[in-house]
């Protein structure tokens, strides 16, 4: 391990940071550490460092906002790649916006308002970044990233660069192209349309009392954490299974939403896992649905 951090300290990658935990990066609040967590601050940077992962064979993984992400206790072995700051940027022009992978989803969708443009609504409750909601085909009331997308740019994992379409995308729910085909996307295109400020406005006003009613915003947690089954809704078959409130170590299903697992504090991953395995074997049981993660659950255990 040494010798490939002294490695990538050696060349123009960005910052280098050994043994770092990732709990601070999580919006869980929970995670060991990484070996090396790797923040590029440019594209330069970003290449060279994929590259040189690929030519060594070094494993890696990379992290938005790590609002998805639930990093197992004893952290992740290899490279952990963070884009830097200089990818949070947002630019808009004649039918949209271009904006940095580390730029806040949330944020992209606040200044769109301003500026009047509309399609970003459903983007004002998705806390991750854009890299990760393009990654993940972030989605809420009725919409997804799918619906604006128009163009990313992407390093593969063998350090190439691409610009990939819509269709080289193969958007599906909650699931892109790079959940198959390894790579991170660098900034993304998204068309949007000319609306009125005030409709605008009231469309995320409504979705933020909606919110702030029935999810946990102010407790550490993921999101949602199951994906929903077709033809119906996770949280509703895990409250009509009276699991709403229950708790394993640190971790509770949420008393607000029965999809949101929240850190009541001291919360471990381990906890967060056992809780998860109750559910699905309780749903799967009852209703004979096995219910699918939405999270990632990565890293040694």
């Amino acid at each position: 391990m040494q010798q490939w951090i002294s490695l990538l300290s050696q060349n123009n990658v960005g910052k280098v940071l050994e043994n770092e935990p990732l709990a601070k990066y999580t919006t869980w609040k929970i995670g060991g550490p990484a070996d090396a967590l790797v923040i590029p601050e440019n594209k330069e940077q970003m290449v060279n460092l994929i590259q040189l992962l690929h030519k060594h064979q070094i494993p890696w993984m990379q992290l938005g906002r790590g609002s998805n992400m639930l990093v197992a206790d004893k952290g992740i072995r290899g490279v952990v790649v963070k884009p830097g700051e200089g990818f949070d940027y947002a630019e808009f022009h004649e039918g949209g916006v271009t904006a940095g992978a580390a730029h806040s989803f949330v944020k992209l969708s606040v200044v769109a308002a301003k500026k009047e443009w509309t399609g970003l609504e459903f983007g004002s409750g998705i806390p991750g970044t854009v890299g990760g909601a393009v990654y993940m085909n972030a989605g809420a009331h009725g919409s997804d990233v799918s619906r604006i997308f128009q163009s990313a740019e992407i390093v593969l994992e063998t350090g190439e660069l691409v610009r990939y379409s819509k269709e080289d995308m193969e958007f599906a729910y909650r699931h892109s192209v790079l959940h198959d085909r390894r790579g991170i996307v660098l900034e993304a295109t998204f068309a949007l349309q000319q609306g009125e400020r005030k409709v605008i406005s009231e469309s995320m006003a409504a979705y933020k009392d909606r919110r702030r009613r029935t999810q946990p915003l102010q407790m550490a947690c993921a999101g949602s954490v199951f994906r929903n089954p077709p033809g119906d809704h996770a949280a509703r078959l895990i409250e009509a299974a009276g699991l709403k409130g229950m708790t394993q170590g640190g971790a509770q299903v949420s008393t607000m939403h029965a999809n949101f697992i929240v850190n009541t504090g001291q919360a471990t991953a381990e906890d967060v896992i056992t809780l998860m395995q109750q559910i699905q074997n309780t749903i799967s049981s009852q209703n004979g649905i096995n219910l699918v993660p939405e999270v990632f659950v990565v890293g040694e255990r």
